[in-house]
């Protein structure tokens, strides 16, 4: 490379020292060329496969944000975005979530397909957030007006829906009530956090009896049940007296495929079931369940007995009663008096025995009372009804 010398190098003899020399510097000067040309085709090349992820990525963000692919085929639909619950509680067909309608074709989808909002993805089965065991206590002052500080996202009503999820059930939750108000604090000032822990879409509606004539529970439940209706569309509904407090979140207030009953080890009991078919305290029914069995009975005027009753009805219809695990199930009962008008029916027992043939025409079927006042306010619904006086005893032989 270096033996041939001609005249156009011959200015460079006078920078070597020696041929050797020249012919070290010219090799040096070819190796840092091919170098530095390996250098640009592996940042070109690099270049150019950042150039093909970033396109790859945003055809992938513009198919599903514009829904160029997915609407060609829906079978992988529900891959692409989370619309559809799959699952079927209590038996129910495919819906679509994100409205009310029940999916029914291929076209319709396509139509919704026109909504630019992104669906919100379905509420999972077991909340994050739940905490578990609750320490509860009725020692310190509670008012209505703290318990509406503490729940700012509560709708007028004492309605309230997740907003960063969708909810499986909309459940109404029904307390009898008279005369109660100091215990209605508490219960609000204690589930409205539980519920909305458990993201559930729900309603809070206070069944006030009218007058001071003998308490009827069960009538007061099935009055709760119509009323509601004429409220909202609601899937569940959960009956609760007003002074029983879960002490456990994970004790879900959902219907489930079978009749729940959710107060299963109260304080009063030594937190432990009184007896087998013991259906008190706090219970809940999908509205299938709640028609199968006629309702609750409307003919158990003083305390005891009707949720025998409704024991007895959903064994009869063929129906278990679902459980949480007992230490899940654990609640505290706020103390009181037995109230006045309330006391024991003398008649309960013999009414149980005759369940098979009462509750037939004893139910939501022959349910009967008038509406006095509805009023909202912001942390439940009150709903005020004169459900009129038993009838007379009959007379002893």
């Amino acid at each position: 490379m270096c033996s041939t010398w001609n005249g156009q190098n011959l200015w460079k003899i006078s920078q070597c020292v020696s041929p050797l020399t020249c012919c070290v510097q010219k090799m040096s000067r070819l190796m840092l060329g091919k170098t530095l040309e390996r250098i640009c085709k592996a940042v070109l090349l690099l270049c150019l496969v950042h150039f093909l992820i970033m396109t790859i990525f945003y055809l992938d963000v513009y198919t599903q944000r514009f829904d160029i692919f997915s609407r060609f085929n829906t079978r992988n639909y529900s891959k692409v975005h989370q619309y559809f619950n799959i699952s079927k509680p209590n038996g129910t067909s495919l819906t679509f979530l994100g409205s009310e309608d029940h999916f029914i074709s291929s076209r319709k989808l396509v139509h919704n397909l026109t909504v630019t909002k992104k669906p919100l993805p379905m509420c999972p089965d077991v909340p994050p957030g739940l905490v578990g065991r609750l320490l509860i206590e009725f020692n310190s002052l509670m008012t209505m007006e703290k318990v509406q500080q503490e729940n700012p996202d509560v709708q007028m009503g004492g309605k309230y829906k997740p907003s960063d999820c969708i909810a499986k059930q909309r459940v109404a939750i029904i307390i009898p009530f008279r005369h109660r108000e100091h215990h209605l604090k508490f219960w609000l000032h204690y589930l409205h956090p539980i519920l909305r822990r458990q993201k559930i879409n729900y309603g809070i509606y206070i069944i006030n009896q009218h007058g001071e004539g003998m308490f009827n529970r069960a009538k007061l439940l099935n009055i709760g049940y119509v009323e509601v209706l004429k409220d909202e569309e609601y899937d569940c509904f959960v009956f609760s007296d007003v002074d029983l407090i879960p002490m456990d979140d994970r004790n879900l207030y959902h219907c489930y495929d079978q009749p729940r009953h959710f107060a299963i080890a109260m304080d009063k009991f030594g937190f432990r079931l009184p007896y087998s078919g013991y259906f008190g305290g706090v219970s809940g029914l999908s509205k299938e369940q709640f028609l199968k069995i006629n309702g609750f009975p409307n003919e158990y005027w003083g305390w005891g007995g009707e949720d025998d009753d409704i024991y007895n009805r959903i064994t009869l219809k063929g129906m278990k009663v679902s459980r949480p695990d007992s230490k899940i199930g654990k609640y505290r009962m706020i103390k009181h008096e037995r109230d006045k008008h309330n006391e024991p029916n003398p008649q309960r027992f013999t009414k149980i025995q005759n369940t098979k043939v009462t509750m037939k025409q004893d139910g939501i079927n022959s349910l009967k009372y008038k509406l006095v006042n509805v009023a909202k306010y912001p942390m439940y619904t009150n709903i005020t009804v004169d459900i009129g006086t038993p009838p007379p005893r009959p007379s002893r032989p």
